[in-house]
């Protein structure tokens, strides 16, 4: 043998093992302090070793660093093993039987070998909570049985010191399985039973105790099979037979066409239909759809009650919504639907939110919708258990999309929390061409749920009933413990990854395994037939009935016409379509005066006691007097006013984003901290008993999981000004495919409307290229149709009307909005409060002040005098305006554009009609390849040949074009800065 074989036997071998170094130090430390608490083998072994009694008492304690209180405290002796506390095991084990043999020897039975049965015990618990950990591991769980079994000595008895002979002496247990006493035998049958066959399940890193024990208690036991009854066994087999047939009827007659069928993970269908039913029992009432495209025709037709007549005329090229319904349309595997089920007399509403092909991003956008529904329905903030969310994922993408880790921590987030969501992964062991092995580095693809203590639920899609009891036990958890659970199933991909595709050039192996193995309905079948329970020929009838419905449904399709559509439904009844050209609605976005300056009294006083920071003390007092006075009214107080003036108007105002509770810049101090004891106050949320809510979230560090979150608090909630907030604009980026996907072509694409708001901090200020640039090109990049509406305001009381008008007027579209830095406590960027009032509202370009303000030092000359005007947005007007002052120029007219999309081009044609000689010039302070240059120039020359302007196009007066959005050298800014206004003003 050699010395490194040798090495690795003793390893194997050893008491020694490091897997049970905390064992010996706590047998060390019980020596130390009695040493006739160990064996006699163990005290010469301790004796030997001469160490200090301190430092033996240390190592058994563990490292100063370790977590207070951890582990948890079991709830009795035994379930301490349940973390290998095998010490303290061993005490309680041993008192036990003990008393037990103590109280035998009063009576007839014969004596008991107390040490004996101790070790017997100790090693019987060592090897359930092998199987408890382990299990899994050894569980047939893969259909196809690509993988070699896993050598399993951690379940071999054998390992724990248990031969032949022991097998059918009694083992005192305590009743753990269930059992108070039980044989070897009997505990091995019933750990492989529950562990080790179609089901594995992941739960000992659960930290939570009474999580832990809830499921013992449901999976472990000699009468905790999975079993049901003749009526569900048939309802199961119906439901395969249904998903099967659908997949192969659509083979057959739309051959070659891309549906991303479901053949091989039908189990699905049935195991959705538990969750409906046994959800609609336990209190849930809604239960929101995300999902990809693998299954997504199944799911819509035989769970979502889609009418297969409508799924079938799309498939021949017709529209999913009336004719004169307009919008670009998806194809039919992205789109959404809704309807009502009703089992056991409990009516559950289920919607599937429609969804790109870019895999995960839909999670978030769930987990809002949900958010929002549950607010609706008033479900306490500690269960939100009336609406379900629940997710379905592919394999690859679950391991591989970081989206799901951001949704995963958004779940026990005060702000995000949805009473947990259930994720169903259709675990096809392969991503389009990849295996897993190349597309993950963990075990399994659910291993990412364990960051949040999540129950994972491994099962072999072969086994419909073991699938379906995952599903039940799933819903069951998240309606008890409001958290997170996991089912992953394992099956295959009967096709390719689209039904067009040729898998064996990738996998010529896998894809003959698949071709000669029988489909999940064929194996339950012979199953249900060899039990009794369904006859031959009653399932061939079943199948002949089911294609039958389906022939007459695609005879039916040729003729269909949709004759609605559900996007004015319900919450979103009374709302408008808005007109494909420039939108005249402003809204009444004014308030009286007097009103707002009542809600300034009640929003700059603090409790009685409340001690305040000084700082924020004295803010409080300056809104207090720029409210009280008129004048002076910041950002900040203008974003607080139209905040405040929703709330008491009823409507709830929901701002997330990071540190938006104070806001990145120190601007907003909407939350209130006691500066002894940190106890919170948020001013706005106690204007009125009947006020809406006011709720500001500090977001975890993520873009993308919060603004899908945000957006889908949006869709099912048009009546909240629901604002996500970057931190600084330019990291908005990290959530690109919202805005790509959803917020920009959302509407146009599946019928959604959203009033988002999003808040990009935004403005050149020599903080280098991370902090500078909202990158507003992008958005305007994206804008068409009317999809939605860009804006760069330069005063607070166009911030104040901009915000009030999203809830204002009869139709809904996403806001960007490109919001101040250094503006914030610029001494000229304040407004008049009323500014604010009654009869006023939102300016899509605004004049110059120099023109309407009193007292200012440059008196311009008249319209037909001007020589040049400079149109321009955001805080560059101010960086103008002053320079413009400093060298005393009178013929250069500021007209600012506060409005980038839609294009306010009838004001545009309006203003600019007055100076017929001036010259046209945009300014912008992003290079030239940035901002709003190329996106706005052609509809200036539109503008200026409206107006007969001498020039016919607009100059570019702006930074160069620049690889990076800025300099990260404040000398080079400023020297930018002076040029872009030299070729400005010059």
């Amino acid at each position: 043998m050699s010395r490194q074989d040798a090495n690795a036997a003793f390893a194997l071998s050893s008491f020694l093992q490091g897997a049970n170094a905390s064992y010996i130090d706590d047998l060390y430390a019980r020596f130390e302090a009695d040493p006739g608490s160990v064996d006699a083998e163990w005290q010469e072994f301790f004796k030997s070793l001469k160490d200090q009694p301190s430092d033996v008492q240390k190592n058994a304690e563990g490292p100063s660093w370790a977590q207070a209180n951890w582990p948890l405290t079991p709830n009795d002796d035994l379930t301490s093993a349940l973390d290998g506390n095998w010490a303290q095991v061993e005490k309680a084990v041993g008192s036990k039987i003990a008393a037990k043999a103590k109280a035998q020897a009063k009576g007839t039975e014969p004596p008991v070998d107390v040490n004996q049965a101790t070790r017997d015990s100790v090693r019987a618990l060592m090897l359930i909570r092998a199987y408890r950990m382990r299990g899994h591991f050894h569980a047939k769980l893969d259909p196809l049985g690509l993988e070699p079994a896993r050598d399993h000595e951690e379940l071999d008895p054998r390992t724990y010191g248990f031969s032949e002979a022991d097998y059918d002496r009694r083992i005192f247990l305590d009743h753990v399985l269930g059992l108070e006493y039980g044989t070897l035998r009997e505990i091995v049958a019933i750990c492989e039973r529950t562990y080790c066959q179609t089901m594995g399940i992941e739960f000992l890193h659960i930290s939570n105790g009474a999580q832990k024990s809830w499921i013992q208690e449901r999976i472990e036991g000699p009468d905790k099979e999975i079993s049901f009854t003749r009526e569900g066994r048939r309802a199961i087999l119906m439901k395969l037979i249904e998903a099967e047939g659908f997949e192969k009827f659509c083979d057959l007659k739309f051959t070659g066409t891309k549906r991303f069928g479901l053949d091989g993970g039908e189990s699905l269908i049935p195991a959705l239909e538990q969750i409906i039913k046994r959800g609609g029992n336990l209190g849930v009432r809604e239960i929101v759809f995300g999902m990809p495209h693998r299954g997504r025709l199944n799911v819509l037709t035989q769970v979502m009650g889609k009418p297969h007549r409508a799924l079938f005329h799309e498939f021949k090229g017709g529209s999913a919504n009336p004719d004169e319904v307009e919008g670009s349309g998806d194809v039919k595997y992205h789109l959404g639907a809704s309807s009502d089920r009703e089992f056991d007399h409990n009516k559950v509403h289920l919607s599937l939110t429609a969804n790109p092909s870019h895999l995960e991003i839909v999670d978030p956008v769930v987990l809002g919708k949900v958010r929002a529904k549950q607010d609706q329905h008033g479900d306490l903030p500690e269960e939100r258990v009336s609406v379900l969310p629940l997710l379905m994922h592919g394999d690859a993408a679950f391991a591989g999309q970081g989206v799901v880790a951001e949704c995963f921590g958004l779940s026990d987030l005060k702000g995000y929390r949805t009473g947990g969501s259930i994720h169903f992964i259709v675990n096809n062991q392969i991503g389009f061409t990849t295996y897993p092995r190349y597309s993950r580095s963990s075990p399994y693809p659910s291993d990412v749920a364990k960051m949040i203590d999540a129950p994972i639920f491994h099962v072999n899609g072969d086994d419909p009933e073991a699938v379906v009891f995952a599903a039940k036990i799933a819903v069951e958890f998240r309606q008890k413990f409001h958290k997170p659970v996991v089912i992953d199933m394992f099956c295959y991909r009967r096709h390719g990854h689209n039904e067009g595709d040729e898998p064996a050039f990738t996998q010529p192996m896998m894809y003959r395994k698949i071709a000669g193995h029988p489909t999940t309905l064929e194996i339950y079948s012979k199953r249900l037939i060899a039990d009794g329970v369904m006859t031959e020929g009653e399932i061939d009838k079943a199948k002949a009935d089911w294609r039958a419905r389906l022939d007459a449904e695609l005879e039916a399709g040729t003729g269909y016409r949709p004759n609605k559509a559900d996007w004015l439904d319900g919450k979103w009844a009374g709302f408008k379509s808005a007109d494909q050209e420039e939108d005249p609605r402003r809204g009444i976005t004014g308030v009286d005066v007097a009103a707002l300056k009542a809600i300034g009294n009640k929003i700059t006083k603090v409790p009685e006691g409340f001690r305040v920071h000084r700082t924020v003390h004295r803010y409080l007092e300056n809104r207090a007097k720029a409210i009280d006075s008129g004048i002076g009214i910041d950002w900040a107080t203008g974003e607080a006013l139209a905040f405040c003036t929703l709330l008491l108007e009823g409507h709830r105002v929901r701002l997330s984003g990071q540190d938006s509770e104070r806001g990145t810049f120190s601007q907003r101090h909407s939350v209130l901290f006691d500066q002894e004891d940190e106890t919170r106050y948020t001013p706005f949320n106690h204007l009125s008993p009947d006020q809406g809510h006011y709720e500001v979230i500090n977001s975890l560090l993520s873009e993308e999981a919060v603004l899908g979150f945000e957006y889908g608090y949006t869709l099912a909630e048009p009546n909240a000004l629901t604002i996500w907030e970057a931190q600084f604009g330019d990291f908005a980026n990290g959530a690109q495919v919202l805005f790509d996907q959803f917020i920009s072509s959302g509407e146009r694409k599946w019928l959604r409307m959203s009033g988002l708001v999003c808040m990009l901090p935004h403005g050149y200020e020599g903080q280098g290229p991370e902090h500078s640039s909202a990158r507003l090109e992008r958005f305007l990049q994206m804008c068409a149709e009317d999809n939605m509406q860009v804006v760069h305001p330069t005063t607070p009381a166009n911030f104040f009307h901009v915000l009030r008008r999203q809830l204002k007027r009869e139709i809904r579209k996403p806001l960007i909005l490109m919001t101040p830095k250094s503006l914030l406590r610029h001494k000229r960027a304040v407004s008049r409060l009323d500014e604010l009032g009654a009869d006023t509202s939102f300016h899509r370009i605004l004049f110059d002040d120099a023109e309407k303000l009193p007292d200012e030092k440059i008196k311009l000359v008249a319209d037909d005098k001007m020589r040049r005007v400079v149109l321009c947005s955001g805080k560059v007007y101010y960086d103008l305006y002053e320079e413009r002052e400093r060298r005393e120029i009178n013929d250069v007219y500021l007209l600012r554009v506060e409005q980038l999309y839609p294009v306010p081009l009838k004001a545009l044609v309006q203003e600019l009609s007055r100076f017929k000689q001036a010259e046209i010039v945009w300014c912008q302070e992003e290079p030239r390849n940035m901002g709003a240059w190329h996106f706005i120039e052609p509809y200036l020359e539109w503008v200026l040949n409206q107006v007969g302007a001498p020039n016919k196009r607009p100059r570019y007066a702006g930074r160069p074009a620049s690889a990076a959005t800025a300099t990260g050298l404040m000398s080079k800014h400023l020297a930018q800065l002076k040029a872009l206004l030299d070729e400005a003003l010059r």
